[in-house]
């Protein structure tokens, strides 16, 4: 395995660390700010917005820009943005600093994505995009956490100022590492959006939506579920959190290898009917605290271990057009992130947090009847690239 793929993991980790990572700081910005704690959350609606629509649009108007320069590029603008978020004496400064970071994290994601299988090779493609993988759901998992720890310590800015250093060091690193890395042939658009008329692509981008939108809304309030229906402490629920994250972490290496073995359409279809059931007996095992850390795991690991084989499987019926794929898949993923959080949202105001496993196993049920349509499907490859003589 090509180490540069590591590297790109720690690049992907110290990008994604910047979407979540403001959660647990909402309360001091908006103190230190003088906003309310909903104006400050928008700094991560807005985050989330631009990057799941950015991506595949910036991928494709930079389709033909060499990936080296085209990373450094990002890079620098990704600095800029660290900086102007460190240095904000406004919330409207601050809110253009998230855009700044969001335009550019975006598309820097989606570059290690699509840097990774070209660096591994045909036969580790699967297990490339986990590794990558894993530096995503790293970030994301962990994010909150050392927002929190470092937020109240430091004090808000501090978080930014660990990203600044880190990304100066992953320019550093891109400079010394990385060699050229030349696009791929460049596809028309309007032959690479034709990959939509394949029903193996929409119904596999539409699996990715559903499957993240009922892990959301149960993630996204776990906090207060487990307050409400289980008598752990504070010191219990931070050990809970790290026993997920560290589970969600190796899920997207677990996902990768099983893509390479056993396929990526047994991957996802077994990971899917095991997600899905789980959530309808999660609240029976809130009791039963061996029981609870186990399925606590398993969810963990599945969260994060169907992307891998998704990508892999994305790019094995349209090849021609992977990259955006993998990007738009990407996008369907923090759609559902943001998707997950609103009907988490409406179910506990409305409802009852309780019922919130109930919802999630129902949106990962119809997840694992996309994915089964999808692979059952007859839908050809729609282009192939013309063979070289």
């Amino acid at each position: 395995m090509d180490r540069r793929i590591y590297f790109l993991m720690i690049i992907s980790f110290v990008i994604g660390m910047v979407e979540l990572i403001i959660s647990g700081i909402l309360d001091l910005i908006a103190e230190d700010l003088n906003v309310s704690i909903g104006q400050a959350g928008l700094l991560i609606t807005v985050f989330a917005l631009i990057f799941a629509v950015a991506s595949p649009i910036l991928l494709v108007m930079t389709a033909k820009i060499e990936r080296k320069r085209l990373m450094l590029v990002c890079l620098y603008i990704f600095l800029i943005g660290c900086i102007v978020t460190v240095f904000a004496p406004t919330y409207s400064i601050l809110f253009l600093g998230r855009i700044i970071l969001a335009l550019s994290g975006a598309l820097l994601i989606i570059l290690c994505l699509v840097m990774a299988p070209s660096l591994a090779g045909e036969q580790y493609k699967g297990r490339a995009i986990g590794i990558v993988s894993m530096g995503v759901s790293a970030s994301l998992v962990l994010g909150v956490p050392i927002g929190l720890i470092l937020g109240n310590s430091f004090g808000w800015r501090a978080p930014f100022v660990v990203i600044t250093a880190l990304t100066a060091l992953s320019i550093i690193g891109v400079h010394l590492l990385m060699g050229r890395i030349e696009p791929k042939p460049q596809i028309p658009l309007r032959q690479q959006l034709a990959a939509f008329k394949n029903h193996k692509i929409t119904l596999g981008l539409t699996t990715t939506f559903l499957y993240m939108t009922g892990h959301s809304i149960m993630y996204s309030y776990f906090k207060p579920y487990l307050e409400a229906t289980t008598n752990f402490n504070a010191n219990w629920i931070s050990i809970i959190y790290l026993i997920f994250g560290f589970a969600a972490v190796c899920g997207g290496g677990i996902g990768g290898v099983m893509a390479d073995s056993l396929g990526s359409r047994k991957t996802m279809v077994i990971s899917l009917a095991i997600f899905s059931g789980l959530f309808f007996v999660f609240p029976y095992t809130t009791d039963i605290f061996p029981v609870f850390i186990v399925i606590l795991i398993v969810w963990g690991i599945l969260s994060w271990a169907i992307s891998p084989a998704m990508q892999s499987y994305l790019i094995e019926n349209a090849p021609e057009s992977s990259e955006i794929q993998q990007s738009l898949n990407n996008s369907a993923l923090h759609l559902g992130v943001a998707a997950g959080s609103v009907i988490g949202a409406g179910i506990v105001d409305t409802l009852s947090i309780t019922v919130n496993p109930i919802a999630a196993g129902i949106l990962i049920f119809f997840s694992f009847i996309t994915v089964v349509l999808s692979v059952s499907s007859k839908s050809k490859t729609l282009y192939k690239p013309k063979s070289a003589n």
